[in-house]
């Protein structure tokens, strides 16, 4: 059998689970959107092996350490403005569009499931989103574009206008809690689902690895297409070690 043949039979395996599931949850994680230009973090040749993250503690104790941050996030805006949603991410929406899948469960802060067409209710970033600033006090908004402006004028980000908190990129930093409220509708979500479908993750980042690990504990299947193996890999249904967008859009016959 040759790598046609192998591809074609993936793609057939992966339409099969998906029609014959009841409800299916996805969840996705950075190899989705490096389909779409966004480098990896954790990978080897990835962000955090060039450069190191910056903890949470050190944000909220250094202004020298939230200058530092945000000269990384205004530093990366080019490229994040100029991603699309791919092929991957378009196959995702259909599935939503349809009805087959309820919640898109991301460790992604890029914002490409919704600028996909996924409603924003539908979408459970676990890491937040660095589209846009938030309070960490209030959580009020902040559009990246005004605080830009600010931090070119003036070299720093001012306090939130609002309550006077600090203002950060709405992402979840390395010593920083998870968010109680989706971590708990991603539980939610994998308890409904009698599919899970991980795309682009390796399955090693705790606690979000541990939600596909839950749909297999309690019966429910697991596909994972991926170019790396995963840690769960030894237990899933269906295993694919293929591009997201070729393998997905190929089931779910988006070009």
């Amino acid at each position: 059998m040759d790598d046609r043949d192998i591809a074609d039979r993936d793609i057939a395996d992966l339409r099969g689970m998906i029609e014959a599931a009841r409800r299916v949850v996805v969840f996705t994680g950075a190899g989705i959107s490096t389909e779409s230009g966004i480098p990896d973090f954790r990978s080897p040749g990835g962000v955090w092996e060039q450069m190191k993250p910056i903890m949470f503690q050190d944000f909220l104790a250094s202004a020298e350490a939230r200058r530092e941050s945000w000269r990384r996030r205004f530093a990366a805006d080019a490229r994040l403005r100029a991603a699309e949603p791919n092929r991957g991410h378009r196959a995702v929406a259909r599935l939503v569009r349809e009805g087959k899948v309820a919640e898109v469960i991301t460790q992604n802060i890029d914002g490409l499931h919704q600028a996909s067409g996924v409603p924003e209710a539908q979408v459970i970033e676990l890491h937040g989103n660095t589209t846009y600033g938030a309070c960490l006090d209030c959580a009020a908004r902040y559009s990246i574009g005004e605080l830009r402006e600010d931090f070119e004028r003036s070299g720093d980000i001012p306090d939130c206008r609002r309550c006077g908190g600090l203002i950060k990129t709405a992402t979840i930093s390395f010593g920083q809690s998870m968010p109680e409220g989706p971590m708990r509708r991603a539980q939610e979500a994998v308890l409904a689902a009698d599919l899970c479908l991980v795309l682009g993750s390796s399955l090693v980042v705790y606690p979000a690895a541990g939600f596909p690990e839950l749909a297999k504990r309690i019966g429910a299947q697991l596909a994972i297409v991926n170019n790396q193996e995963t840690g769960l890999d030894d237990v899933a249904d269906l295993v694919i070690h293929r591009g997201i967008g070729d393998v997905l859009g190929g089931a779910v016959g988006v070009n």
